[in-house]
C-alpha cells in the first residue's frame, strides 16, 4: 500500500463524500450493523424484558421495535447513501447547518463514547471475574490500556478493516453463542415448549414498580427498554450507509441489524438465562455465600451478571464469547465516535485527521471511567436515546418532506450550507423537552412522541419562521 493509499484509508472520507468506487454491497454493511448490536449488553436486555414480560410478550415487542427501527435506520441510511456523508456531516446539509451540526455531533459523540466506556468496563469486570484478579490500579492500567490500544489499531485504517474485523468476530461469536446455548438448554430440565413460552419471572411487587402488571403494561415496558437504542442505531446506519451502493443495500443492512438486536439477541438472552438460572443461582450461593433470594436477584442485576453467567456456563469458551462480543462492538463504537468528533472539531476550524479522533475518543472514554461522567451516561441513557431520535428525525423530515414541500424553485437554497439552521436546533430542543417532561404521562414511549413532534414542528418552523438562507459555498448534488 502506497503512502497516498494509506493516508486515504486512515482518513476514510470522514469529512467528504465517499466516492462511488469505494461503495459496498449489503453484506459488507451488514457485518457492521449486526456486529455492533450482538453484544452482552443486548443479551442482558433480552433476558431482562423476557423475565419481566414473559417470552411471548417480549418477543412481540421485539418484532415491533425491529420494524420501527429498521424503517428509521433505512431512512437515515438512504440520506447517507445519496449524500455519501456520515451522520453528523450530513446534518450540516439536512436540518442543522455547519455550526448547528455541533449540537448533533455533541449528542452522538457523548452517547457513543459513553457506550465505549460502558463496554470497556464490562470487559474489565469480565476479565477480573475469569482470572480471579483484584480491582487494583495496576489491573486497571494494564487491562484498560491494552483494550484501548486494540480499539485504536483496529479502527485506524478505516471502513475496510472495520468490516473485516466485524465479519470475522461476528461469525466466531455466533458459533460460540450457539454452542453455549446448546450446552445450557440441553442440560436444563425445561421442555422446549416451556423455553419458548415462559411467563414473568419477577415478583408482583417488582412488576408493579415497573408498571408492568398488565399485558399492555408489560408490552410498553419492553418497547421502552428496547427502542431507546433505535435512534442511535439509525445514526450508525447512516455512518455505514454512506458506503452503500444503493438504498436497498443499506435498507437490508439496517433490517438485519435490528433483527439481530431485537429478535435474535432478545430470544437467546431470555432462553439462555431462563434455562441456566438455576445453575447460576447455585454458583452464587456456593461461591459468594449468598442466600437463594439474594443469588436470584444478583442473576439479573446488571450487564455484569450476564458476563458472569456466560463464564459460569462456558468456562474458557464463555470468556472467549465475552471478548468476541465486545471487541466488534467496541471497534464500531470507536469508528462512529471518530466520525462525530471529526465533524465536531471541523466546525470549529480544526482538522488534524480522523486518526487523532480515534485516539481522542478512547482517551475520553477512559476519562469517563474515572469521573462522574459515566454515571451521568447511565442515568441519562433514556434522555440520550430521545436526543438521538430527535437528531435522526430532523434529518429524515428535512430530506423526505421539507425539500419536497418547497418545490424546485427554492430547493437550491436547501443545498447550500447555512451557519445554523435554527429550525432544526429549536425542533430538537422542543421535541425532547416536551416528550420527556410533558407528554410522557400520555405517551409512555418517548421515541414516538419525539418523532411525531419532529414531523410537526420542523416543517412548520422551516417553512415560516426560519426559512432557508442561501449561503455560498454549499455542497450541490447532495439530495
Amino acid at each position: 500500500m502506497s503512502e497516498t493509499q494509506l493516508s486515504t484509508a486512515i482518513e476514510d472520507h470522514a469529512l467528504e463524500r465517499v466516492p462511488d468506487h469505494a461503495r459496498q454491497g449489503w453484506l459488507a454493511l451488514s457485518w457492521n450493523t449486526a456486529g455492533i448490536v450482538t453484544s452482552l449488553v443486548q443479551l442482558f436486555l433480552g433476558a431482562l424484558v423476557c423475565f419481566v414480560a414473559g417470552y411471548r410478550i417480549a418477543l412481540a415487542a421485539g418484532v415491533f421495535v425491529t420494524v420501527v427501527g429498521a424503517l428509521l435506520g433505512w431512512a437515515c441510511g438512504h440520506v447517507a447513501h445519496r449524500s455519501g456523508l456520515s451522520s453528523t456531516v450530513m446534518s450540516r446539509h439536512f436540518g442543522f447547518g455547519r455550526q448547528g451540526s455541533i449540537i448533533s455531533s455533541l449528542i452522538f459523540a457523548f452517547m457513543i463514547i459513553g457506550f465505549l466506556a460502558l463496554e470497556n468496563a464490562l470487559l474489565y469486570k469480565g476479565f477480573l471475574f475469569y482470572f480471579h484478579l483484584s480491582d487494583t490500579l495496576t489491573s486497571r492500567i494494564v487491562i484498560y490500556g491494552l483494550l484501548s490500544l486494540a480499539w485504536v489499531l483496529l479502527t485506524a485504517y478505516g471502513f475496510a478493516l472495520v468490516a473485516r474485523v466485524s465479519s470475522i468476530t461476528l461469525v466466531a461469536f455466533l458459533a460460540v453463542l450457539a454452542y453455549i446455548t446448546y450446552v445450557v438448554v440441553s442440560a436444563a430440565a425445561h421442555p422446549g415448549a416451556e423455553l419458548l413460552g415462559f411467563g414473568s419471572q419477577f415478583p408482583p411487587q417488582a412488576l408493579q414498580a415497573m408498571g408492568a402488571t398488565t399485558p399492555m403494561g408489560k408490552f410498553v415496558f419492553c418497547v421502552n427498554v428496547l427502542i431507546g437504542s433505535a435512534g442511535a442505531l439509525a445514526l450508525v446506519d447512516a455512518d455505514l450507509g454512506r458506503y452503500a451502493r444503493s438504498s436497498r443495500d443499506i435498507g437490508v443492512a439496517a433490517l438485519i441489524g435490528n433483527v439481530m438486536m431485537d429478535i435474535v439477541m432478545l430470544s437467546l438472552g431470555g432462553i439462555i438465562m431462563y434455562a441456566g438460572i438455576p445453575a447460576l443461582i447455585d454458583f452464587y450461593m456456593h461461591t459468594d455465600g449468598m442466600t437463594r433470594q439474594a443469588a436470584a436477584q444478583a442473576a439479573l442485576h446488571s450487564p455484569d451478571s450476564i458476563t458472569a453467567a456466560f463464564i459460569v456456563f462456558g468456562g474458557a469458551l464463555g470468556a472467549l464469547l465475552m471478548v468476541l462480543a465486545q471487541s466488534k462492538a467496541q471497534v464500531l463504537n470507536t469508528y462512529s465516535a471518530s466520525l462525530s468528533l471529526s465533524n465536531l472539531f471541523d466546525a470549529f476550524g480544526w482538522r488534524p485527521g480522523r486518526l487523532s479522533f480515534v485516539i481522542l475518543g478512547n482517551v475520553i472514554g477512559l476519562l469517563m471511567l474515572y469521573g462522574r461522567i459515566l454515571a451521568l451516561v447511565n442515568s441519562w441513557i433514556t434522555m440520550l436515546g430521545v436526543l438521538t431520535t430527535a437528531f435522526a428525525g430532523v434529518i429524515v423530515v428535512d430530506y423526505f418532506l421539507v425539500r419536497r414541500l418547497v418545490g424546485a424553485g427554492r430547493a437550491d437554497a436547501f443545498e447550500r450550507v447555512e451557519s445554523v439552521n435554527w429550525a432544526g436546533v429549536c425542533t430538537v430542543v422542543a421535541s425532547v423537552l416536551l416528550s420527556h417532561y410533558v407528554l410522557n404521562r400520555y405517551v409512555p414511549v418517548e421515541f414516538f412522541s419525539t418523532l411525531v413532534l419532529c414531523l410537526l414542528l420542523y416543517p412548520a418552523l422551516r417553512l415560516t419562521v426560519f426559512r432557508p438562507v442561501a449561503v455560498l459555498g454549499g455542497a450541490r448534488g447532495l439530495s
